[in-house]
Order: structure tokens, then C-alpha cells, then sequence
């Protein structure tokens, strides 16, 4: 069986911490932010960490065992 190839637009979009751990940006920062609030849109520029039913997809697609 072939070894599996990563996912180059999951690679740009995660990140994955020393502990395993699935990190991503927050979606709805991109455009139409005048109607935001500025606590709303400083919450949106944090990383977050993803939930573990999609981190263990994600990790698959990046080809990592952790």
C-alpha cells in the first residue's frame, strides 16, 4: 500500500502544537466588518483550537499518528 500524500490546503489552514493538539482561525474575520463589534472581531483574530471528532480527521489528512 502506498504511503499517503498530506492534504496541501490542510497544512496552510492547521496547525498541530507539540501535544497534539489541532489549532485554526476563527472563520467570518475576513470581509463586511463594519457591523461587527470590535470585541467580536478581537475574539475572531485568536487561534483556537479545533474539536478533537474533527482534529482526528485532520491529523489523518496531514498523514500524522499522533
Amino acid at each position: 500500500m502506498p504511503k499517503q500524500k498530506t492534504r496541501k490546503s490542510v497544512t496552510r489552514r492547521f496547525k498541530i502544537t507539540k501535544k497534539g493538539k489541532v489549532l485554526r482561525r476563527k472563520s467570518f474575520a475576513r470581509h463586511l466588518n463594519a457591523k461587527k463589534s470590535q470585541k467580536r472581531k478581537r475574539s475572531l483574530r485568536r487561534v483556537t483550537e479545533t474539536e478533537e471528532t474533527y482534529a482526528k480527521k485532520i491529523k489523518k489528512s496531514l498523514s500524522r499518528r499522533k
